[in-house]
């Protein structure tokens, strides 16, 4: 058979489902072990494959947790970064090191960010593991009025993935 050459062939391949932010998902691994963060219990870590078909966007949300992406097949992913006090940063997941790109990158908890496909066809199939372990309970999706008056230079960001 091997291995898929479109996003449909992986999301089948993969049985990935819809996800509330865009692009399609599957948790692949959650620990058994629990930590607390803060006032809560979550497991230590969990890990997802996540696809993004070119033309879709990841919109922008926030974790309580820091996130790591790993690149596993397709095209380059952008994973744009509204950090407060900094502002506009982009981390690039693929495979091209030789173009600045990266096989693994990290979101630090409470950075609002989102997602595209770095091409104008095509996909990016990636992994996302997150410490503390995710839980529906500690994302956050935008608001883009409230991100417009924290980030006004970013509008244009801030429009198209909200």
């Amino acid at each position: 058979m091997g291995q898929p050459q479109t996003a449909e062939g992986w999301i089948s391949a993969l049985d990935l489902q819809p996800h509330p932010e865009g692009g399609f998902y599957r948790e692949i691994y959650r620990a058994d072990g629990m930590v607390t963060a803060g006032d809560r219990q979550r497991s230590a870590s969990t890990a997802i494959y996540y696809l993004l078909r070119a033309g879709e966007r990841s919109r922008l949300h926030r974790l309580k947790s820091d996130e790591l992406w790993h690149f596993y097949a397709g095209q380059p992913l952008t994973v744009h970064q509204l950090i407060p006090e900094q502002g506009y940063q982009t981390l690039t997941i693929g495979a091209d090191l030789s173009q600045g790109q990266q096989l693994c990158g990290a979101v630090p908890a409470g950075v609002w960010f989102g997602a595209t496909v770095a091409a104008e066809t095509g996909f990016s199939l990636v992994g996302c593991t997150v410490a503390p372990g995710f839980s529906f309970e500690d994302f956050e999706m935008a608001e883009a009025e409230v991100l417009l008056q924290l980030f006004p230079r970013s509008r244009s960001l801030i429009e198209q993935l909200t």
